[in-house]
């Protein structure tokens, strides 16, 4: 029953009040012949059904109140599902290394999305992402800062050819994302970092790696040489030259040549 048809019923009850009122006045009066000698018994029934108008009053204003939170609640509902679908899908294609200390507590979400006894939440405060993907993709960095995770999803995994996918796994696959991050984001400190904070072998390192930077190719995006490439998950053996194929075919890393360095850099996949 939707606002208008409880509000139209109640005012139907309130007015059977009334006429009823009237009716017992007419039956009291018709008892006693005499108006004056039923005013105590009319007095008594028009305080009682006064009462109960203000009962049915308060009712009426409890269910507009009621009926008024129910868009609030459902557009709480709804986002806290949306937000729930997303952090979901971050977790199921996380590296388990990163996992397996970033459980989300799916019940307890679930309890809380259910506990909607409170409807005088700040609904207005927040927004809708109508235009967000479901997985919010990372944006690319410029200069400093930490380099970018583009991790591979199962689908992208599974729609590779056996003979290019081969023995690789997702962790496999994405715990190697997470090293060439890391060997990228230390390059961009050593570029960005001055002279007396370096070591005189560190400062040649760095002064090759800003040569590097400022060609058109890499300018502006974060990079490592084949060189950096020594593990802990990405190392120059078989399994990881496969990665490294499977990670350009994916579209997250693009190389070039650059001197005498093979440079390697992260790419946002399209």
């Amino acid at each position: 029953m939707d606002l208008k048809q409880a509000g139209s019923s109640l005012d139907s009850l309130i007015s059977s009040f009334n006429t009823r009122i009237l009716e017992l006045q007419e039956l009291v009066i018709g008892r006693n012949m005499y108006a004056a000698t039923s005013i105590s018994d009319l007095t008594a029934v028009d305080t009682a059904v006064k009462a109960m108008e203000f009962q049915m009053e308060a009712i009426k204003n409890r269910l507009r109140e009621e009926a008024q939170a129910i868009p609030k609640a459902k557009k709480l509902i709804d986002m806290s599902l949306r937000q729930q679908k997303k952090l979901e899908h971050m977790f199921a294609h996380m590296p388990s290394k990163l996992s397996q200390n970033l459980m989300i507590p799916t019940s307890n979400l679930n309890s809380q999305m259910q506990d909607t006894s409170s409807y005088n939440l700040p609904i207005g405060g927040l927004k809708l992402e109508e235009d967000q993907p479901a997985a919010v993709q990372p944006k690319e960095k410029k200069g400093r800062g930490s380099a970018p995770l583009w991790y591979v999803t199962a689908e992208e995994l599974d729609s590779l050819s056996a003979y290019m996918k081969g023995r690789l796994t997702l962790d496999k696959v994405n715990a190697a994302i997470n090293d060439m991050a890391a060997y990228a984001e230390t390059n961009a400190q050593l570029i960005s970092a001055p002279k007396k904070k370096l070591a005189e072998n560190t400062w040649e390192k760095a002064l090759e790696l800003r040569d590097i930077a400022m060609t058109e190719a890499v300018k502006g995006k974060f990079f490592f040489v084949e060189l950096d490439i020594k593990g802990p998950s990405l190392k120059l053996d078989n399994t990881g030259k496969s990665i490294l194929t499977v990670l350009r075919h994916l579209g997250r890393i693009n190389e070039t040549r650059i001197g005498h360095h093979r440079v390697i850099i992260l790419s946002k996949p399209q």
